[in-house]
């Protein structure tokens, strides 16, 4: 310490004040950026040529965060295509999530009995908290499908092939890590949306052989989810798949910087990669010219995030959860409805029916067991080693049309099965379709067990209070009260006309009614009637009401 202040002090008589508090300030600032001095900064910022030797190829060499980024890139690869700055908008999500996730955090607690009233309170008390939930939600969701496209785009312009084979295998389990973070998170509100979601999704695991058991109280912490299955998953949320997922991003950033962005297809050779070997011509330095661009895409897709979460996206939050109630259509989260559409598949063979009895006797496989545990799991497992199955030395597309085709199969039956997956199933096959009687189904369209739904989207000065039937042309004196009860008459109409996909059809002497009543101030009662003769020639009598609040925010 004497020494330092020696130091000090000797400078401060040789240079003066102002000069040695600049002087230290710029080591400060130098050893802060990694060798860069305040000068070298401004000139990155401005798009200043470097000077020789450049001095901003320091930070990749010493800096912790820049040593994982190439100092130059080849010029073909700085444009939108063929990389469309999908594995930077992957690693911008991921990070986006960690910091809205942190802030939520804090406000939460991992128990049955805090955990909705805690997210009430994030929507309503705490100071942006709706806003952050909004954005740590949409930022989720968008994460799942950037990964998604990034590993789809990978695959069509076969970057995946040698030497970047184990580059592809980090970017299976970062995709695959990406589904669990998002599925992980989705039982933390603790409301009846996601408690029963998480339920048929863990349930899966209940069918595998051997250890399905085991697994499901891994997962649950019991028979059913409860206290123990919400703390596990908050802790698989914020602690271990993120670690996971950190781990293999710096793997997966080092592989690609090991061996550089593959080049456009028809740029190589057959059977080359040249990503490493850039002419000094062809290189573009990370400093400025990547690292601002990167900034650019960044900024704008934080700016989409907010305005999308400030405007018209709002993280749905239902009923606190009921395990004594399973709402009407429950479905997993959709990059989940692949494999719902998978359990829904009848026959261990299709058009063999005769045939399950077989596998069900001898080998103890039922169609959810067969489709659901092994075929699921091996069609994620056939990612793994696309790299190794491929023979084919060439990237180009006009070579790779067996791959392709593939691939564009692939995608076309995990878009297929995700609509079978749906409640309604897939249009026009009707494949998947799990609909229950029709006054049910119509309930169901206007008055959703979870979810907003039409009804609640209407203004609550349109919920004229009276009695109106569902027939003719409406007079309710309020314009889109009107509309919708013409909504419901079509929908009636529709189904007595046609029979679902199961075959039920509406009676033919269905008769709808709507009632609005007045229950207190500012809250009201909207009842849907729906009466009918079963095909017994028995009367029934459907109904099905929601209270809706003036300052409930549903309406848009």
């Amino acid at each position: 310490m004497a020494v330092i202040g020696e130091k000090l002090v000797k400078q401060l008589r040789t240079t003066g004040v102002k000069s040695t508090v600049a002087q230290r300030l710029d080591d400060a600032f130098t050893r802060w950026n990694t060798g860069l001095t305040w000068n070298d900064v401004r000139g990155v910022l401005r798009g200043d040529p470097p000077a020789k030797p450049n001095p901003r190829v320091k930070p990749h060499t010493e800096s912790f965060w820049y040593h994982i980024r190439p100092t130059f890139y080849h010029e073909a690869v700085t444009t939108l295509y063929p990389t469309f700055r999908l594995g930077l908008l992957s690693a911008v999500f991921f990070t986006w999530e960690i910091i809205t996730g942190l802030f939520l955090m804090i406000f939460y607690t991992p128990s049955p009995t805090a955990a909705y009233v805690n997210m009430i309170d994030i929507m309503t008390n705490v100071p942006f908290g709706k806003f952050m939930r909004d954005l740590h939600r949409i930022g989720a969701e968008g994460m799942v499908i950037v990964v998604t496209l990034h590993m789809c785009r990978t695959f069509i312009t076969a970057s995946y092939k040698k030497p970047r084979q184990f580059t592809w295998f980090t970017g299976v389990i970062l995709l695959i890590i990406t589904l669990f973070l998002s599925f992980s998170g989705y039982l933390l509100p603790w409301d009846q949306l996601a408690f029963w979601a998480v339920t048929i999704g863990t349930s899966m695991a209940d069918a595998a052989p051997l250890v399905g058991r085991e697994v499901n109280l891994l997962l649950r912490g019991a028979p059913d989810i409860g206290a123990g299955g919400l703390l596990r998953f908050y802790l698989f949320h914020v602690l271990l798949f993120p670690l996971i997922g950190v781990v293999f991003v710096a793997v997966h950033y080092y592989k690609v910087v090991r061996f550089g962005i593959s080049l456009p297809p028809d740029m190589d050779a057959v059977g080359e990669d040249t990503a490493r070997k850039v002419p000094p011509e062809k290189r573009v330095n990370f400093l400025p010219d990547i690292a601002t661009n990167e900034i650019m895409y960044a900024a704008v897709t934080f700016a989409v995030l907010a305005i999308l979460s400030a405007t018209v996206f709002a993280a749905p939050l239902e009923n606190h959860a009921n395990p004594k109630q399973t709402p009407l259509h429950t479905v997993a989260p959709w990059y989940f409805y692949w494999l719902q559409g998978l359990l829904k598949i009848p026959h261990v063979i299709p058009f063999l029916p005769g045939a399950d009895s077989f596998f069900a006797n001898g080998l103890g496989l039922t169609p959810k067991v067969f489709w659901g545990v092994i075929v699921g799991p091996l069609l994620i497992a056939v990612l793994f080693i696309v790299p190794y199955i491929d023979p084919n030395p060439s990237r180009r597309y006009g070579d790779r049309k067996i791959a392709l085709g593939i691939g564009a199969l692939f995608a076309a039956l995990i878009l297929y099965l995700s609509l079978a997956g749906r409640p309604l199933g897939v249009p026009i096959t009707g494949f998947g379709y799990v609909g229950g009687d029709p006054a049910v189904e119509v309930g169901q369209h206007f008055i959703p067990d979870e979810g907003e739904g039409v009804i609640k989207e209407m203004s609550f000065d349109a919920l004229v209070p009276g009695t109106y039937d569902v027939i003719g042309t409406p007079s309710s004196g309020s314009a889109e009260l009107d509309k919708m009860i013409e909504e419901i008459n079509s929908e009636i109409s529709s189904r007595k006309a046609n029979a679902d996909p199961l075959g039920k059809i509406m009676p033919a002497d269905a008769k709808g009614t709507v009632a609005i009543e007045d229950i207190q101030v500012d809250l009201r009662k909207f009842t849907l009637f729906i009466d009918y003769t079963d095909a017994k020639g028995a009367p029934q009598k459907f109904e099905k009401y929601i209270y809706l609040h003036k300052e409930s925010g549903y309406s848009h």
